[in-house]
């Protein structure tokens, strides 16, 4: 399998449809989730590891680690539809956990964590503890954010002992999705951060 192979086996999954301003439900492409799981496989912290996929909505990341040859993904969501269609979206796999709860009490030890979390917009510091739980639960974290956030998660890792590794800038649009948008299509830049901890 190739990325673009694994692209077009992820956009075949079911989108959720009822997305909560709350949660900041904002979905990643096919073609994102490919990048950002073609780097962490390649990498070698997909294959026969033990994964978490923090807030996975409807699973892209999670299952597509799966597809990669994962050996246990974890899939955590406090949205309850999220993780039906999650479930609905795992066809053929059956070395995996769903976790309807708060990332807060999530506290199981990973090889690797991928995640497209809350930028902190709607519930400011949604990000941060995302990344803190990250932290505490895996040495190697493969996350989404905005890419004014630099410095934040530059000052974040030096508090917990981690590195940035790398950063991958990303044009991200999202449709619109509530009432507050005002446009069709909205356009930004995200970074695909890779985090390591220091030995």
């Amino acid at each position: 399998m190739n990325k673009k192979q694994l692209a077009t086996g992820l956009s075949k999954f079911r989108a959720l449809e009822k997305l909560d301003v709350k949660l900041e439900q904002y979905q990643i492409n096919s073609n994102f989730a490919a990048d950002l799981l073609w780097l962490a496989y390649q990498n070698g912290d997909i294959k026969n590891k033990v994964v978490a996929d923090l807030g996975c909505g409807n699973g892209i990341l999670g299952i597509g680690a799966l597809i990669l040859g994962a050996k246990f993904v974890y899939f955590l969501d406090l949205d309850k539809d999220a993780l039906d269609v999650c479930k609905e979206n795992i066809n053929g796999f059956k070395n995996f956990k769903l976790i309807n709860s708060d990332v807060y009490d999530f506290s199981l030890k990973v090889d690797t964590i991928i995640m497209n979390p809350p930028f902190g917009v709607q519930k400011r510091k949604a990000d941060k503890m995302f990344l803190e739980i990250a932290m505490k639960n895996s040495k190697k974290i493969y996350s989404i954010h905005k890419i004014e956030s630099k410095a934040f998660i530059e000052k974040l890792c030096n508090d917990n002992r981690f590195k940035v590794l790398n950063v991958i800038e990303r044009d991200f649009f999202i449709k619109r999705s509530f009432r507050f948008h005002t446009k069709e299509k909205y356009g930004f830049k995200v970074g695909i951060w890779v985090l390591e901890m220091l030995k």
